[in-house]
């Protein structure tokens, strides 16, 4: 589980670096609405890598055992990608059809919560 702890970091600290660059660097580039799709895919971004740090920390600190952990994380992972991936490029290159493959994202986003819920019930 500290690789996840690792990887969790890492997507925030990348966070807040994409965060700066859309708030200094986009500001003049881009209208004030995909600048505020870009804010959306950074707040997205920043939050589910906190929750890989959570998982992380339960894993390492609680007597969890790591398969119910590991999906969730996965799925958060996979949803940053997606999501906010989706998001920044849309607003960068302009490809609008991205925007369809936006919400798979939000769906993995989601999902990742309650499976994480479900799974942390189910081991009690």
């Amino acid at each position: 589980m500290k690789t996840y702890l690792i990887i969790g970091a890492s997507l925030a600290g990348l966070a807040v670096l994409i965060g700066a660059f859309g708030a200094h660097g986009l500001k003049a580039r881009v209208s004030s609405e995909d600048l505020g799709v870009f804010e959306s895919a950074v707040r997205y971004h920043l939050y589910h890598s906190l929750g890989i740090i959570l998982i992380s920390i339960l894993g390492i600190t609680k007597d969890f055992p790591d398969d119910i952990l590991l999906m969730p994380a996965y799925l958060m992972i996979a949803g940053i990608i997606i999501f906010s991936g989706s998001l920044y490029i849309l607003v960068l290159t302009n490809i609008r059809w991205l925007g369809a493959i936006t919400p798979i994202g939000g769906s993995l986003l989601i999902f990742s919560w309650f499976l994480f819920a479900f799974n942390i019930y189910r081991s009690m």
